[in-house]
C-alpha cells in the first residue's frame, strides 16, 4: 500500500501506486483537509465534493502515470510541475485517455508529510 512521504522526491509516485490501486481512502490522505482540486478546467472543487469527484472516479479504476517535471520548494510549501496520463474508460465504457501538465501546491504538514493544497491537473495549458 502507499505510504504518505515526507520525501518530496517521492511524494508523486507513492500517490500513483494509491490512485492505480483505486484505494480512495489512500489517496484522500495525500490531500490537506481544506485541499482544492480543478479535475475539470474551471470547477473548483472542496471538502465533501472533491471527495465525492473522487471517490466516483477511482471505482472505475483508471491508470495513472506521472513525472514530475519540476519542483520548487520554500519552506513548507512546494510548487510541482507534473506531466501526467490517465487511462480510463468513458461514460459509454469506450477507452479514453486522459492528460496534461498539472501545477501542484503542496504544504508540509505538522507531521513532516506533504499534501496537496492545490491539486490542478490541467494547470498548464
Amino acid at each position: 500500500m502507499a505510504q504518505l512521504t515526507a520525501d518530496l522526491e517521492r511524494h508523486t509516485s507513492q500517490y500513483v501506486e494509491a490512485f492505480n490501486a483505486g484505494d480512495f481512502a489512500a489517496v484522500d490522505k495525500f490531500y490537506t483537509t481544506d485541499a482544492v482540486a480543478v479535475w475539470e478546467p474551471g470547477k473548483p472543487l472542496t471538502g465533501d465534493a472533491r471527495r465525492a469527484y473522487q471517490r466516483e472516479f477511482l471505482a472505475s479504476r483508471p491508470k495513472m502515470t506521472a513525472t514530475p517535471r519540476q519542483v520548487f520548494v520554500t519552506g513548507d510549501t512546494a510548487l510541482m510541475i507534473v506531466d501526467w496520463v490517465i487511462d480510463g474508460v468513458d461514460a459509454d465504457g469506450a477507452p479514453e485517455r486522459l492528460q496534461g501538465v498539472g501545477v501542484d501546491v503542496l504544504t508540509l504538514g505538522e507531521d513532516g508529510v506533504w499534501r496537496y493544497a492545490i491539486d490542478d491537473p490541467y494547470g498548464q495549458r
